[in-house]
């Protein structure tokens, strides 16, 4: 029976629950063991690089490896229950070995983009407060300076190559080392995960260590991962995640998809990271235990790079965001041969726009759902119901969540009518870590507010009208233009500066910089290289326009809207 205050329900599979209940799993490291008895031999992690080499862990071999790396952790490097470790690595084997290892520990995951410059490491270190980091090597050159004022006792280091064979394993440590030259000495005291993995198996022996002793009082309420995200401010914020938050969404999400999915039997290519919090809920959690195999590609650029992955394995289903798709379908060698096996795809981080979505269509035959959430919320919210998604949708709200519309004031709003997004359900963040100011912004009662404009049409289907903060969405990743303002403004030849997002075709959104000189001298290509020792490649301003002044307010504050409905009215003029 469709609930009044639920419609979208009419829209669930026969074999949907409408409310998930609750979890028969108390915490993430129960979920791991269990399917990891279930699928023992089976292939559970594919490491795929660009040439076709690749390395492979079965379930078994990944809860070996995490039990491993718990009992270091808390025997040999002497962490206690909830302290955080931070994990800054891209998609390799080495990922849920960290990330498994950390919950089994009774430890709680800080996610770090591995791309962070050594200051925007430093910021993320001081507020998460980690008494580990397990980094690969191609990025531990920037820990001295990252740690300095705030050190982090215990480093592990690992590599992208980590767990291949010995003979990939190999030529590809050569290549970084003499050829491209990524990987620098790593000059801080650390151990490698190998040697961590080595001497938790020798206290396991030795000691007859029980791993579940470490996690066996966690339950639904405890803090599994701290995932950082932003706001108008600019500032970071780690969104507290809860094991109830990610165990529920993970089923909330497969539950809509239970119908199209085999346990045991897919293969699911995932080239977004893993340290974004889609990647990390829908592809490894919600994917390792339906039993699926996973391939991990390190860095899907350029696109090459993912073709061997197409050609050598069955893949059924994969996620992206709207620019992966549209790039593929520019990519010869993916329309001439498309994946022959793919049931459907997922997409999330950013819109999925309609002539990408009718691409896709025509040269996969098969669909992209559109799925929406924030960090906050674990992520996922709605999700277009396969087979019944609405044009410039976002679908509409997983099993248990509900999503309704508010007014500035903060009272609901009727079906139909626009304010802003709030939703409620078991995915809600347990709140912001260390700033609970923060956390009652973004609360109205129980519901999350996200932000975003939008409506509900008389069947539950969401469509977002315009996004109230001012952040600029990059290829799926959130850039806030507080942050890129900061570095800006340090430096000696800018005297303003504004920062707002502008259409792009290839990232969906571009961040686009208005500076007032300080040194006439100064040029775009300064501006922009100066950034790029600053910040995060996607997060450096692609456009730069000088001006003489910006628009203010009477007070004195910058006017982003202006120059937004400036670069608007530009656009509709050409």
């Amino acid at each position: 029976m469709v609930h009044a205050d639920r419609p979208w329900q009419a829209f669930y599979g026969p074999n949907v629950r409408p409310d998930i209940g609750t979890s028969s799993y108390r915490n993430l490291p129960e979920l791991i063991r269990s399917v990891a008895e279930t699928y023992k031999s089976g292939k559970a992690f594919t490491c795929c690089l660009p040439n076709g080499m690749n390395g492979t862990l079965t379930f078994a071999q990944v809860d070996e490896m995490s039990d491993a790396l718990a009992v270091y952790l808390r025997e040999v490097a002497g962490l206690s229950a909830g302290d955080h470790v931070a994990v800054q690595m891209p998609n390799s084997l080495s990922f849920p070995v960290a990330a498994f290892g950390v919950f089994k520990a009774g430890c709680v995951l800080v996610n770090v983009n591995p791309l962070y410059t050594a200051d925007e490491m430093a910021k993320q270190f001081e507020d998460a407060e980690p008494h580990a980091l397990i980094i690969a090597d191609m990025f531990a050159d920037k820990v001295p300076a990252a740690t300095r004022g705030h050190p982090i006792p215990n480093v592990i280091v690992t590599r992208v190559a980590e767990f291949l064979p010995v003979l990939p394993r190999g030529i590809v440590g050569l290549v970084q080392k003499y050829w491209d030259r990524s990987v620098k000495p790593v000059e801080t005291a650390h151990v490698r995960l190998p040697e961590a993995l080595k001497a938790g198996r020798n206290r396991i022996a030795s000691d007859h260590v029980e791993v579940g002793a470490y996690h066996q009082s966690i339950g639904h309420d405890d803090l599994a991962v701290l995932q950082y995200t932003g706001g108008t401010t600019g500032v970071a914020k780690g969104a507290m995640l809860t094991h109830g938050n990610l165990i529920l969404n993970m089923e909330q999400a497969m539950e809509l998809l239970a119908g199209d999915l085999e346990k045991g039997g897919e293969v699911v290519l995932t080239a977004l990271p893993l340290y974004h919090i889609f990647a990390f809920t829908v592809n490894m959690l919600a994917f390792y235990w339906l039993g699926a195999r996973n391939i991990l590609i390190p860095n899907p650029r350029p696109l090459s790079n993912v073709k061997r992955a197409f050609e050598n394995y069955k893949i059924t289903w994969m996620s992206g965001v709207n620019t992966l798709f549209n790039a593929l379908c520019n990519e010869v060698w993916f329309t001439d041969s498309p994946p022959k096996h793919l049931k459907f795809a997922g997409a999330g981080g950013m819109a999925l726009q309609s002539s990408v979505a009718e691409r896709w269509r025509e040269v996969t035959g098969t669909e992209v759902v559109q799925g929406y959430g924030l960090t906050e919320t674990s992520p996922v919210l709605t999700f277009e119901p396969h087979g019944k998604a609405r044009e410039g949708t976002i679908g509409i709200p997983v099993p248990s969540t509900d999503v309704a519309c508010f007014a500035e004031d903060g009272t609901k709003l009727a079906i139909g009518e626009t304010g802003e997004i709030g939703a409620r359900g078991p995915q809600i963040m347990k709140g912001y870590w260390k700033k609970p100011d923060e956390t009652e912004k973004v609360m109205n009662g129980d519901y999350f507010l996200t932000g975003d404009i939008g409506y509900m049409d008389s069947d539950g289907y969401i469509r977002i009208v315009d996004r109230k903060k001012d952040m600029v969405v990059v290829s799926g990743f959130n850039v806030y233009p507080n942050e890129v303002e900061d570095v800006l403004a340090a430096h000696p030849g800018i005297t303003e500066a504004a920062v707002i997002g502008v259409p792009d075709a290839a990232s969906g959104e571009a961040v686009k910089a208005f500076i007032v000189k300080g040194d006439d001298s100064l040029t775009v290509e300064q501006v922009r290289a100066y950034c790029k020792e600053h910040l995060t490649n996607y997060k450096v301003p692609k456009q730069v326009e000088f001006r003489d002044e910006l628009p203010k307010s009477n007070v004195g504050k910058i006017l982003r809207k202006d120059l937004r409905a400036e670069q608007t009215a530009q656009i509709a003029a050409e």
